[in-house]
């Protein structure tokens, strides 16, 4: 061999090392890239559940109460999901229904939002709203306790209407989602929460004085307790196997 394959040679050979230790050198991840990641994966068939719970309680001045709840739930069983809702309400002690006089304007492009989208507008004083979005997932293989179906059965596109204590409540299912409404009795105000096609939206409008607005959506998501199949194992290992022939 001449002087100038020696010369390669030993060029490549110097140069492997130090090209394996800088691609397999640990680097330090910044703020920045942590915050793109979108956690872990779910492997097929792990989900043995989902369900969706909404509810939305107003109570006024006088003490009036209005609830609304629409939950739905899928597991091995169901043939048509739907959601079933429920509305109660009681009477309050009778006094402070003075009218909302509050005015509150604009807020149309907030519908529109992608993703979760959270809003309290108020024109009163005294008045509490809370919006809240949970997600709980469980490993038990079991269905979570919370997720009890009974009441109004709504079928797709069909709609649910009553007037209640603190205000008349309205449910609608389209698009494959779920829309629910309190309209609060005596110019006080309302209160939306909606879902479907990868958006949750939760509003309030407060026109009066010393309301109370809740409004809930939660996401049951049970997972499966049994692990790998022994086809998903054998496919992993036979990935495992063919990085020998890279050298690792």
């Amino acid at each position: 061999m001449n002087t100038s394959r020696w010369l390669t040679a030993l060029c490549l050979a110097a140069s492997m090392p130090a090209y394996a230790s800088s691609a397999f050198k640990p680097i330090e991840m910044n703020d920045a890239e942590l915050a793109e990641l979108r956690g872990r994966f779910v492997m097929p068939g792990r989900i043995v559940s989902f369900g969706i719970v909404m509810s939305t309680t107003w109570t006024n001045a006088a003490g009036d109460t209005s609830t609304v709840s629409a939950n739905m739930h899928i597991d091995s069983s169901t043939i048509t999901p739907q959601f079933y809702v429920q509305s109660t309400g009681s009477v309050g002690n009778g006094t402070n229904r003075d009218p909302g006089t509050g005015t509150v304007v604009g807020g149309a492009g907030l519908g529109s939002g992608q993703g979760v989208t959270q809003t309290v507008r108020a024109a009163g004083d005294g008045n509490t709203a809370y919006n809240n979005v949970g997600i709980n997932v469980s490993e038990n293989g079991l269905s979570p306790a919370n997720v009890a179906q009974s009441g109004h059965a709504l079928l797709a596109g069909g709609s649910f209407t009553t007037d209640s204590a603190a205000g008349r409540v309205s449910v609608s299912a389209n698009n494959g989602g779920v829309q629910m409404a309190i309209a609060a009795h005596n110019n006080q105000g309302n209160a939306l929460q909606q879902i479907g096609g990868g958006n949750v939206l939760q509003g309030t409008v407060l026109q009066g004085n010393s309301n109370f607005v809740n409004n809930m959506t939660q996401l049951n998501v049970a997972l499966g307790s049994n692990g790998l199949s022994a086809g998903a194992l054998n496919c992993n290992l036979d990935q495992l196997k063919g990085l020998r022939t890279l050298g690792y």
